[in-house]
C-alpha cells in the first residue's frame, strides 16, 4: 500500500512538472462592437507561420513547437479588419491573451466582384462566366489575388491564364461547379453579399480540407447559421454597371438558448439599363439558414437559397459598327409600346436545398455530411426567324416563309456592304450614306416590323413567320458527400472525402412569344436546302419531330429540339497535412467515374431512329474514370522568408458541353474524346513581417487532349463542289495542347499606421503547343467533314481571354477616426483576339474542289492570319468609406470609381469564320471601306461607380 502510494505521488509530480514545463499560447477573439466571440479566426504566429482557428467560443491554444521571445499575433477573417499584437513568450509559461478583438470591415469590396461577375454575364451565352474568375478569389487575402479580384477583373483578366471551370466554388462543403461546363453559375447565389463574408480559399493546388481542388484554387463559401455573428444589416446600393439599384436586409440570431441559431436575408436588385444600353436587371434573393446543436457532438444545419435573376444580354460588335454607335451599343432591344425590351434575355431560377450534419467524433476527429438538391431552369431567349408553312405544288411538298435576320446589325444593314465592291457606283455610296444614317439615328431591333409581319400571314391564315423562343435548361441535381477531418497527432492531419452527384437535365427550346401570331410550324425552314436528304424525302428531313411532323406549336410549347442529359459522378479524396518547425508539406490523392448519357425525346429528320447515329432515345454510354496526384511543402528559412512549393498531376473527364458534337440534333458522340491531362508546378519566395508582406512566384501549367465546340455559319467549306460551302456548322477540337507559363508579384507596406502601399504584377504567355484535330458536322453535309490531315496550324498562338500582362500600384489610406480611400492604377497589356480554328486548317488553302489555289500566297497568308494583339490600356480606380456608431448602431458608406479616366479599352473578341479560305478572308480584309465580316469585339466600360450605404445593428 505504501508502495502504491509512493508511485502515485511519483506520478503525479512529473504530471505536474510536465504541466510547468509546457509553453503555451492562448486566448480569445471578440468581435469589437458586439463583445461576442467570433468563430473560424485564423490566428497566425508571424516568426514561424504556424496558425490556429478560433472555435465556437472564439477560443485558440498554440500548444507545441511555440517559439520564444518577442512574438506577433495575426488576428484575421473575411469581413473584419486584420489586426496583430505583439506578445512576449517565456519557456515553461503560458501566454494569456484573451479578449483580443477584430473591428467590422465598412469598405465592403464584396460588392465589387459581384458587380464584376454580373458584367461579364451579361455577354455569356453557357452557364456561367467564360473568362471571369474573380469571384473565386475574393476571400483571398493574398495581395496579387486581391488585386486580380477587385481591379483587373474588370478587364477579363485571368490569373495564370486559368478559366473558372479550372477553379472549384463550394457552398458547406459541396460542389457548385456545373457539370455542364464546370463552371459555378454565380446567379444562383447572387444578391447575398451579407452572408458570403465566411469564406476559406486556398490558392491554386495547394492543400485543402474539403476536395482536390484545381488549379485556380478552391473558395469554400460557409452559409452555416451558427458562424454567422449576431446582428441585422439593412442597405442600399446605386450604381450604373449591371444593376442600378439594390436594397438587402439581413438579420442573424446567433447562438439562442436551447442550441438554435438562424439568419434571414432578402434582397432586390433592379435597373432598367446597366452601362450598356437595353441591359435590363430584375433580380430577387432570399436565403434561410436554421442551426440545431443537438449536444457538444452533434449539430444539424439546413440552408435554402433562391437567388431568381432576369437580365437583358449585349453582345461583341464589329469595329464598323463600334465607329458609328459607340460601346455602350447593343442591338439586342429595341422599343415597344413606349418601353424596352430585349431580345436576348437570360432568366435564372435554380433553388439550392441543403443539409449538413457535423458531428464531433472527439476533440481530434470531425465528420461533416451534406446532402444538397439543386432543381429549377436556366432560358436564354432569342428571335426564331424561321417560321413557314407547308404548301403543295404540283404534287410536291414545298415549305415556304423563313425571313431574313432582323438584328439590325446586320451586315445588310451597314454600311460596307454597299461599299464591298472594288468600284461603288455613285448609287451604292447614295445606298451606304442612307444605311448609315439610319443605323446612326435608330439602330435598334424594330419590334413593331416583326408584329406586323406576322399580323399580315395572319389574315391569309398563315403561321408565325417571328417568335420568342428560348433554349432553356432544366436541371435536377443530387449532391452527397461526406468530409472527414482527423488529427493523427499533434503536428499530423488527415482529411478525406467522398462525393457523389447525380444530374438529369432537360435541354429544349420553348416557344415563349408567338408576336401576336396564332401558331408556329415546328420544321427547319432550311431543310430545303439541304441536299443530304438521305433517309427520308424533304419533308421527312424538314421534321423537328418525326413521330409527330408538322405540328403547330404554341406559347409554352417545347419545339426544334428536346433531349435529356444524364451525368453521374463518383469521387473519392484523401490527403495529409505535416507540419514542423521548418518545414509543413502535405500530399493527396483523388480518384473518380464519370458517366454521361444523352436521351432524345424528339426523332430529328436529319439523324432519324435511334442508337449513336440518330436522335431519338438513349445514346452509348460515355464513361471516364479519371485520377490525381498532389503535394507541396512549405520551408520556413526564418520566420520571415518562406519558400512554397506546390505540384500535381490530374485527369479530367470531358464536361457535357464537349462530349456531344450536336447534341440538340443527335446522339453522336465527339470522335476522339479523352480525358483532359494536366500538370501543374508553382514556386514561391514570401517575405512577411509585420509591415511589409510580398510573394514573388513562378508558375507552369500544362494541359494535353483538350477539347472544345464551336457553333457557326460559314461560307466556305472546301471540297463540297460550286456554292456547295454554306453550312451552319459544329466545329470540334480535340487533341488540343496548352502551355500556360509566367510569374506572379505583390506585395504591400504598412509605411505608417494609416498608410499602406501596394503592388501587383502579372507577366505570362499562355499558348497552343500543337495543331489540334479539326473536324466540322452539319446537317448540310454527308458525315464529318476533315480538311487535308485533319488538323488546324494554331501552335504558338495566344490562348485568348484577357490581357497575359497586369500591373498594379496603388495605396491605402485608413484613418483612425474610421475612414479610408484608396487609389490604384493598373496597367494592362498583351491580349489577343480569339482566332478562327477552321481559317487555319487546309480548309484555308482549298478551293470548293479541294485543291489549292492557283494565287494563294504563303507570305500573304501568314499576313492574313496573324493573330491581333489589343492596345495597351491603363485604368486608374478610387475606392473609400466612411462609418459612425450611433448609439448601439453603426452608419457607414462605401463607394468606388472605376476606370476614373474614361478610358476606352478591348477586354476581348474573335474572327469570324463566315469567309474562311485565303481567296475569301484576302477580299474582305483588302476592301477600302472596311471588312463586311471583320472581327468581333467586346469592350470595357467607361467611368462606373458604385454606392453603398448601409445600418448595421
Amino acid at each position: 500500500m505504501k508502495k502504491s502510494f509512493l508511485l502515485f505521488l511519483f506520478s503525479m509530480a512529473f504530471t505536474l512538472t510536465g504541466f510547468a514545463q509546457q509553453t503555451i499560447v492562448k486566448g480569445s477573439v471578440l468581435d469589437g462592437t458586439t463583445g461576442e466571440p467570433i468563430p473560424d479566426v485564423t490566428i497566425t504566429i508571424e516568426e514561424t507561420g504556424q496558425t490556429r482557428k478560433t472555435d465556437s467560443k472564439g477560443e485558440f491554444s498554440f500548444t507545441q513547437n511555440v517559439p520564444l521571445g518577442e512574438q506577433v499575433l495575426k488576428v484575421e477573417k473575411v469581413g473584419y479588419v486584420t489586426k496583430r499584437y505583439p506578445i512576449i513568450v517565456n519557456e515553461g509559461q503560458t501566454v494569456d491573451i484573451s479578449g483580443m478583438t477584430l473591428d467590422f470591415d465598412s469598405s465592403d469590396k464584396k460588392d465589387l466582384f459581384i458587380i464584376s461577375i454580373s458584367d461579364a454575364n451579361l455577354n455569356s451565352e453557357d452557364d456561367g462566366l467564360t473568362d471571369n474568375i474573380s469571384g473565386l478569389l475574393q476571400a483571398s487575402r493574398d495581395v496579387f489575388l486581391s488585386a486580380a479580384a477587385f481591379d483587373f477583373s474588370a478587364t477579363f483578366f485571368r490569373p495564370r491564364g486559368l478559366d473558372n471551370a479550372n477553379g472549384k466554388v463550394l457552398i458547406n462543403g459541396v460542389e457548385m461547379n456545373k457539370q455542364f461546363n464546370g463552371r459555378p453559375q454565380w446567379a444562383n447565389w447572387g444578391g447575398l453579399n451579407d452572408v458570403q463574408r465566411n469564406q476559406e480559399f486556398s490558392m491554386g493546388m495547394s492543400a485543402n480540407d474539403y476536395n482536390f481542388g484545381d488549379l485556380a484554387g478552391t473558395n469554400n463559401i460557409l452559409m452555416r447559421a451558427s458562424k454567422y455573428r449576431r446582428g441585422g444589416r439593412i442597405s442600399y446600393a446605386s450604381a450604373n454597371r449591371s444593376y442600378t439599384g439594390r436594397v438587402m436586409a439581413s438579420y442573424s440570431s446567433g447562438l439562442l438558448e436551447g442550441g438554435w441559431s438562424y439568419s434571414v436575408l432578402g434582397s432586390r436588385r433592379f435597373g432598367e439599363e446597366g452601362f450598356i444600353d437595353g441591359t435590363i436587371y430584375d433580380a430577387n434573393s432570399f436565403f434561410v439558414a436554421v442551426e440545431k446543436q443537438i449536444n457538444k457532438k452533434h449539430s444539424v444545419n439546413f440552408t435554402g437559397i433562391y437567388a431568381q435573376n432576369r437580365r437583358g444580354r449585349s453582345t461583341a460588335i464589329t469595329e464598323e459598327v463600334y465607329d458609328l454607335k459607340g460601346r455602350r451599343y447593343n442591338p439586342f432591344w429595341g422599343e415597344l409600346n413606349g418601353e424596352q425590351r430585349n431580345s436576348r434575355m437570360r432568366e435564372t431560377d435554380e433553388p439550392i436545398l441543403m443539409l449538413n450534419h457535423y458531428w464531433d467524433i472527439s476533440s481530434k476527429v470531425r465528420l461533416n455530411t451534406n446532402v444538397a438538391y439543386q432543381f429549377g431552369e436556366i432560358a436564354n431567349s432569342r428571335i426564331d426567324n424561321g417560321g413557314t408553312r407547308l404548301v403543295n405544288i404540283d404534287g410536291e411538298s414545298v415549305y415556304l416563309g423563313g425571313a431574313r435576320n432582323p438584328t439590325p446589325e446586320y451586315y445588310q444593314n451597314l454600311p460596307s456592304y454597299h461599299l464591298q465592291d472594288s468600284n461603288p457606283t455613285a448609287y451604292d455610296y447614295q445606298l451606304a450614306y442612307l444605311a448609315e444614317q439610319a443605323f446612326i439615328s435608330d439602330g435598334q431591333l424594330d419590334w413593331n416590323a416583326l408584329y406586323e409581319g406576322n399580323a399580315a400571314l395572319r389574315a391569309q391564315g398563315g403561321n408565325s413567320l417571328y417568335a420568342v423562343q428560348s433554349d432553356v435548361v432544366k436541371d435536377k441535381q443530387l449532391t452527397f458527400n461526406t468530409i472527414l477531418d482527423a488529427e493523427l497527432a499533434d503536428n499530423i492531419r488527415l482529411n478525406a472525402t467522398l462525393n457523389y452527384r447525380s444530374l438529369k437535365s432537360e435541354n429544349f427550346a420553348r416557344l415563349d412569344d408567338l408576336l401576336g401570331g396564332t401558331g408556329y410550324l415546328d420544321v427547319d425552314f432550311f431543310a430545303e436546302e439541304t441536299p443530304n436528304t438521305v433517309g427520308g424525302n424533304l419533308e421527312d428531313v424538314a421534321q423537328s419531330n418525326l413521330r409527330n411532323p408538322n405540328r403547330i406549336v404554341g406559347e409554352g410549347d417545347r419545339y426544334k429540339y428536346n433531349y435529356d442529359m444524364d451525368a453521374d459522378v463518383i469521387s473519392g479524396f484523401a490527403q495529409a497535412q505535416f507540419k514542423y518547425n521548418k518545414i509543413d508539406f502535405y500530399v493527396g490523392a483523388n480518384v473518380s467515374q464519370t458517366t454521361y448519357q444523352r436521351t432524345g425525346k424528339f426523332e430529328n429528320g436529319n439523324f432519324q431512329g435511334g442508337g449513336n447515329d440518330g436522335s431519338f432515345g438513349k445514346s452509348d454510354k460515355l464513361d471516364f474514370s479519371n485520377f490525381g496526384f498532389k503535394g507541396g511543402f512549405t520551408y520556413k528559412i526564418t520566420g520571415k522568408h518562406l519558400l512554397d512549393v506546390n505540384a500535381s498531376y490530374f485527369t479530367k473527364a470531358p464536361t457535357l458541353r464537349n462530349s456531344f458534337s450536336n447534341a440538340r440534333q443527335t446522339n453522336a458522340k465527339v470522335i476522339g474524346l479523352e480525358s483532359e491531362k494536366i500538370q501543374s508546378v508553382d514556386v514561391s519566395y514570401i517575405f512577411r513581417s509585420p509591415k511589409v508582406k510580398a510573394r514573388l512566384t513562378g508558375f507552369y501549367s500544362g494541359f494535353q487532349d483538350g477539347s472544345d465546340i464551336g457553333f457557326y455559319f460559314t461560307e466556305d467549306l472546301a471540297g463540297l463542289g460550286v456554292d456547295m460551302g454554306d453550312a451552319f456548322v459544329q466545329e470540334i477540337l480535340t487533341n488540343v495542347e496548352r502551355r500556360h507559363v509566367g510569374l506572379e508579384f505583390g506585395i504591400e507596406a504598412q509605411v505608417t499606421p494609416t498608410i499602406k502601399l501596394k503592388g501587383a504584377a502579372s507577366v505570362g504567355q499562355y499558348t497552343f503547343q500543337n495543331n489540334p484535330n479539326l473536324y466540322v458536322t452539319s446537317v448540310d453535309i454527308d458525315g464529318p467533314l476533315t480538311f487535308g490531315d485533319g488538323t488546324t496550324q494554331i501552335k504558338d498562338y495566344h490562348v485568348a481571354g484577357g490581357p497575359e500582362r497586369a500591373y498594379q500600384i496603388g495605396f491605402e489610406y485608413r484613418d483612425p477616426d474610421f475612414w479610408n480611400i484608396g487609389v490604384t492604377s493598373n496597367f494592362f497589356s498583351n491580349a489577343y483576339l480569339d482566332m478562327s480554328n477552321l481559317a487555319r486548317s487546309a480548309n484555308f488553302t482549298s478551293d470548293y474542289d479541294g485543291n489549292t489555289f492557283n494565287d494563294y500566297d504563303p507570305i500573304l497568308a501568314k499576313e492574313l492570319l496573324k493573330q491581333e494583339q489589343f492596345d495597351d490600356y491603363m485604368l486608374v480606380n478610387i475606392i473609400g468609406g466612411k462609418s459612425w456608431k450611433i448609439n448601439d448602431y453603426f452608419v457607414g458608406f462605401f463607394a468606388t470609381i472605376n476606370n476614373v479616366f474614361n478610358e476606352e479599352y478591348r477586354t476581348g473578341g474573335f474572327e469570324q469564320s463566315r469567309l474562311a479560305n485565303f481567296r475569301r478572308l484576302k477580299e474582305d480584309k483588302s476592301r477600302a471601306n472596311g471588312p463586311v465580316f471583320g472581327p468581333r469585339y467586346f469592350f470595357g466600360n467607361g467611368t462606373t461607380y458604385y454606392l453603398n450605404v448601409y445600418v448595421r445593428f
